[in-house]
């Protein structure tokens, strides 16, 4: 028992301090952070406490007008401090891996599966909507990055749903802040199993592609890859 209060009361100074340096983060670029949080604690608890003193009942109303206070301006700092990360992260390379890492449960996701000289790259995530390509970077050159790993993915699981997204704010484009919730939007089409037979069928052309015997340095004049590539098993 001692034991469990031990690690309890070492958790809540890391909560705590997590919680003031994530305030600290999102007052960087949210300056009325206090402000909002502030007007709407006292808001709420002043709206519920005065229901009470309307209705008799001011201790029982005051604590619950506390505790939806509290809620309250939770919810809110959670949302502003999520804006202003997406903020912060906006137009920065390998953000959207980043975002792709916290989509949830049931996706796999593989940073920068295709990249070119200009940093443009493109990331993959599996789960049962299919696999979704999500690019990043000058929306004209990851065209040629997409279309290449489409055919990638043709190739080697032709049966799986593929989808391809361009993190950007141009038309057509999916917003940063926008694209967890785009990627659950999207049709769930397979089952567990048949997602883990394709992150398996992935996973091991990603491992015949490491291991082909490559020359060090330059490519000798007049050698070329075999056709066909390495096939999957």
């Amino acid at each position: 028992m001692a034991r469990k209060e031990t690690a309890a009361d070492a958790a809540n100074p890391g909560r705590l301090k997590q919680i003031a340096l994530t305030y600290k983060m999102t007052r960087r670029a949210d300056k009325k952070i206090g402000l909002v949080l502030a007007a709407i604690g006292i808001i709420t608890f002043g709206v519920f406490l005065a229901i009470g003193f309307l209705i008799g009942h001011p201790i029982y109303l005051g604590i619950f007008g506390l505790l939806i206070a509290f809620l309250a301006t939770a919810i809110v700092f959670g949302r502003r401090a999520e804006r202003a990360a997406f903020g912060q992260m906006e137009g920065q390379p390998g953000a959207a891996a980043a975002v792709l890492d916290n989509v949830g449960r049931g996706w796999t996701t593989t940073p920068a599966v295709a990249m070119n000289r200009s940093q443009d790259v493109v990331h993959r995530a599996v789960g049962k909507a299919g696999i979704v390509l999500v690019a990043e970077g000058n929306p004209n050159r990851v065209k040629g990055l997409l279309a290449a790993e489409k055919k990638k993915m043709a190739r080697i699981v032709a049966d799986v749903p593929v989808h391809d997204l361009v993190v950007g704010t141009g038309e057509g484009q999916v917003e940063l802040k926008k694209l967890r919730t785009t990627m659950l939007k999207l049709p769930r089409v397979l089952s567990g199993p048949q997602v883990t037979a394709t992150n398996d069928r992935l996973r091991a052309m990603g491992d015949l592609m490491s291991n082909m015997p490559l020359p060090k340095g330059p490519m000798p004049k007049g050698m070329r890859m075999p056709k066909g590539g390495p096939k999957a098993r």
